[in-house]
């Protein structure tokens, strides 16, 4: 690989970020949506943040925290989605674009793993 930015898991996340924040932009539950748009926000950091440490042991555990975001996002996400802050069509729509980006996120960290004990 040669750069975080050319990955489809950091370019999906980083749209699903900006969609999170544009969804979000007349909530009026400040802490609710500080603490949904950073968990958004976390996911292609962490991608970024791993990738640049240069080691393939960081790398791993950034994109597990990555990963950890994702759950934490979809938590959210149904909270909001049942507390009537967010429709229930868009939330659907989040929830399952966060479990693709889960679902990428493993298949990065078990091919990094394979190749890293070879």
């Amino acid at each position: 690989m040669d750069a975080f930015e050319n990955l489809e898991v950091w370019k999906r996340s980083c749209r699903l970020s900006v969609e999170i924040h544009k969804l979000l932009s007349e909530c009026k539950d400040y802490a609710f949506k500080d603490q949904l748009f950073r968990s958004a926000l976390s996911v292609p950091s962490n991608i970024a943040e791993g990738y640049e440490r240069g080691s393939r042991k960081e790398y791993i555990r950034f994109l597990n925290i990555a990963k950890g975001s994702c759950a934490e996002l979809r938590t959210q996400l149904y909270i909001g989605m049942e507390a009537g802050i967010i429709r229930r069509d868009r939330a659907t729509q989040h929830v399952q674009e966060s479990s693709e980006l889960s679902k990428m996120l493993q298949g990065l960290i078990s091919k990094l793993a394979v190749t890293s004990s070879v």
